[in-house]
């Protein structure tokens, strides 16, 4: 599978973003095990800062405040088929707050954020309780995979 990611880094600080090769790795993953095979995906990957997030949060989600990951899947105009699985937006100082109070490595949180972002852009949701509990073994399967831990084992004790 050919992957194409675009990733756009609007926060003042670009410390402690993991490297594209990861990223690639994380969301090709991710994609060859939450749908069918694809021969290529497009996705745009936009990292910001706390006040891009609010205001985008507030305007599709009609919640004002920052949140880790919005997820903007592409919906196809009606007889056109395309790559794009849509876009990503990320809020740095949200992912690193969470890391830190959750114990977790930056890194570690960096690709659970990623995974759970594009399981999104794949149609996954956690709407349902049933809904959420696929998609939770799905990302503890992939951050298995590799290499990280269970990012919902804390949780569950």
């Amino acid at each position: 599978m050919e992957l194409f990611v675009d990733l756009q880094v609007v926060s003042e600080n670009d410390h402690n973003i993991p490297s594209i090769e990861s990223i690639e790795q994380w969301i090709q993953s991710t994609i060859i095990a939450g749908t069918s095979p694809k021969e290529e995906a497009e996705l745009t990957i936009r990292v910001v800062d706390s006040e891009e997030s609010q205001q985008l949060n507030g305007q599709y989600r009609n919640k004002h405040k920052p949140t880790n990951v919005l997820s903007f899947p592409f919906q196809n105009p009606p007889g056109i088929t395309l790559p794009l699985l849509g876009d990503l937006v990320v809020c740095k100082k949200i992912v690193e707050n969470e890391a830190q109070e959750q114990n977790k490595t930056l890194t570690e949180h960096w690709a659970h954020m990623l995974i759970h972002g594009t399981l999104h852009l794949l149609g996954y949701d956690h709407i349902d309780e049933q809904e959420a509990l696929e998609m939770e073994a799905l990302e503890t399967r992939l951050l298995i995979e590799l290499g990280f831990s269970d990012p919902y084992f804390s949780e569950k004790e």
